[in-house]
């Protein structure tokens, strides 16, 4: 039983009921492993009170697709589920799940770490933060373009 979802929303979601019905069903199931990302309230050394995420529809959500995909052939993954919000958030608001399900651990762990490191640099979505300095756009940053080079994948999405 393999699941692969993808969900672009502006509700917030529950972490036990997404893991839950990722493994329903499924007794071969032997590890899950999930990354929950949040909304801080700093960013480069400013306070940020709100962050608002935008997406292109339809790119982002193939985008997302094809970065499952990638990690079906490279992981012997059973399922995995990422959920991204769009829109007005607040710190400690949930932005992104990435869940993977395997047979054992290591593969879900590996393969969770390659789905957020491909998802922070390769998905479309664009983030603008309130400072009390103004709105500003966030940057990509180079840190995150070298973590998915470690997986064999250029990104040139920062300026050096």
């Amino acid at each position: 039983m393999m699941r692969f979802d993808v969900s672009i929303q502006t509700e917030d979601f529950d972490l036990s009921s997404e893991i839950a019905s990722l493994r329903k069903g499924d007794k071969s199931v032997g590890a899950v492993c999930s990354f929950v990302g949040t909304v801080r309230d700093r960013n480069e050394g400013d306070a940020v009170s709100s962050l608002e995420l935008e997406h292109y529809p339809g790119m982002t959500e193939a985008s997302i697709h094809k970065m499952l995909d990638e990690a079906r052939k490279r992981f012997d993954i059973k399922g995995a589920k990422v959920i991204h919000r769009i829109g007005l958030l607040m710190p400690l608001d949930q932005i992104v799940l990435v869940a993977v399900t395997s047979a054992h651990r290591g593969q879900s762990f590996q393969a969770c770490e390659f789905l957020m490191d491909y998802l922070k640099t390769q998905a479309p979505f664009w983030k603008k933060e309130a400072t009390p300095q103004g709105h500003r756009w966030v940057d990509a940053r180079v840190s995150d373009d070298q973590a998915l080079q470690r997986w064999g994948i250029e990104a040139k999405n920062a300026a050096l």
